[in-house]
């Protein structure tokens, strides 16, 4: 499904969330320590389920559609998105293969993403403290309130331009927004997060 199609940035994503009200403005850190933010946070959760509340913004159309669901993710490298009526569709990501179905009733279609966008690949690259980053990753942080927010522009000529992540000190994602190339927006707004309930791979299935 087309307003799908960007979701599984999601773990990076993973991933949404409103920024603080306070007229504090934002402190520029170093893109370094806003990446070792992330993956200290990120440390102690395996697993996680959220509401989410997509706005997705299409450049061609002009308009902006907005949808309700709920995801699933857990580590390293299987994420699960499911949006509503009237936008029904189902997502699944694992590493780097996606698998998307639009109706219960209809086949899913597959799609593989290049090897280094995979999950596994990022988490790898977290899986030590951060001391500089990834080869071809350009990145820019700031801190406001205790309210990071890091913008992440993958290597390569993906359709994704760049990602950015708001986050909390212990991990909690509150929002994230996708720029593609084609001018298209997706802003993902997280709630009632819960976090390390014991999810498996049960629980990863499109049927």
């Amino acid at each position: 499904m087309k307003v799908m199609k960007q979701a599984h940035v999601f773990f990076l994503l993973l991933l949404a969330l409103l920024l603080s009200s306070s007229p504090c403005q934002a402190r520029a850190i170093s893109p370094v320590e806003g990446l070792e933010a992330l993956r200290r946070g990120f440390a102690g959760i395996s697993d996680f389920t959220a509401e989410i509340t997509q706005e997705k913004r299409l450049s061609l159309m002009k308009r902006t559609m907005v949808m309700n669901g709920s995801l699933r993710f857990k580590k390293p490298d299987l994420f699960f998105m499911e949006i509503n009526p009237p936008f029904s569709g189902r997502m699944l990501l694992h590493d780097n293969i996606i698998e998307q179905a639009s109706g219960r009733d209809k086949p899913s279609s597959r799609i593989a993403l290049p090897p280094e966008q995979g999950l596994k690949q990022w988490f790898l690259k977290l899986a030590t403290p951060v001391t500089s980053l990834p080869d071809g990753v350009a990145l820019q942080a700031d801190l406001t309130n205790s309210v990071y927010t890091i913008t992440i522009t993958p290597p390569g000529k993906g359709q994704v331009k760049d990602i950015s992540i708001v986050f909390l000190a212990d991990g909690t994602v509150r929002r994230l927004v996708i720029n593609e190339q084609n001018g298209d927006r997706a802003t993902m707004i997280l709630k009632k997060l819960r976090r390390n309930i014991g999810l498996t791979e049960k629980d990863f299935r499109l049927e």
